[in-house]
């Protein structure tokens, strides 16, 4: 697969990060016998699904080069991640693999799957991730990660004003939410627009990519904090899917 994370991502792997890769879908297919993590196993499908879709979900942040062979120096400033409602560890984990300035908090509500992300870490051994167990609504009204993070990922969570609602107070102001979708339409980000508004963000972009072994169309929404997230939000527990903004 060299060649083509050069070409998709103008990145390749290095031997050990490669290893790391591989270890980690050994890990998940070991996990799924108890934890049903998920329904992606076959080598090729995995490689494409969950570790080029979890990387080219940041390709904005890796243009500076991510540290990998063929790339310039990696990027100068540690940043602070945290990947909401992560499961089996998309986008999280690879993450952490590729670039290992950054620092990625894998956040679930089932203690299960973050004991098992605990073991996984350890073994890969992955220094620059950190763990919490919680739902996205309380933590993100806790202080101390409440406008904490520079970027926060969400992949098939809920609804974008969902994923939006439970993204934004959790970053710094200038911070940056990535919302992974399958398809999406101009209409779905006017509908957008207006709950990002609320939520003290901007639409800066939406970027649609086709995977590379599989032709599908991915879509990565691009949130960007422009003002202070108003302490209302995000509401109780369940308040935001029953009823999005």
């Amino acid at each position: 697969m060299a060649d083509i994370w050069q070409q998709t991502l103008h990145w390749t792997p290095t031997v050990q990060q490669q290893l790391q890769f591989q270890r980690l879908y050994e890990f998940i297919l070991e996990g799924n016998r108890q934890l049903n993590l998920t329904r992606i196993i076959d080598p090729q499908e995995f490689w494409e699904k969950h570790l080029w879709d979890s990387l080219r979900g940041i390709a904005p942040l890796l243009k500076d080069g991510v540290g990998g062979e063929n790339t310039s120096s990696p990027p100068s400033s540690p940043l602070s991640l945290i990947d909401i409602g992560t499961g089996a560890g998309f986008p999280g984990i690879p993450i952490a693999i590729c670039v290992a300035n950054f620092t990625v908090t894998l956040l679930d509500s089932t203690r299960k799957k973050i004991s098992f992300l605990e073991k996984t870490k350890d073994a890969l051994e992955l220094t620059n991730i950190k763990t919490l167990i919680g739902r996205a609504e309380e933590v993100g009204q806790q202080p101390q990660y409440r406008q904490t993070y520079d970027v926060a990922l969400i992949r098939a969570v809920g609804t974008a004003s969902v994923c939006a609602e439970y993204a934004l107070p959790l970053l710094k102001q200038g911070g940056l939410a990535v919302i992974y979708r399958g398809n999406w339409t101009e209409e779905e980000t006017k509908a957008l627009e207006n709950a990002v508004e609320q939520l003290g963000g901007i639409i800066e972009s939406v970027e649609e990519f086709t995977t590379p072994l599989s032709d599908s169309i991915r879509h990565c929404l691009y949130l960007r904090k422009v003002a202070t997230t108003p302490s209302q939000f995000p509401r109780p527990a369940g308040v935001p899917t029953q009823r999005p903004l």
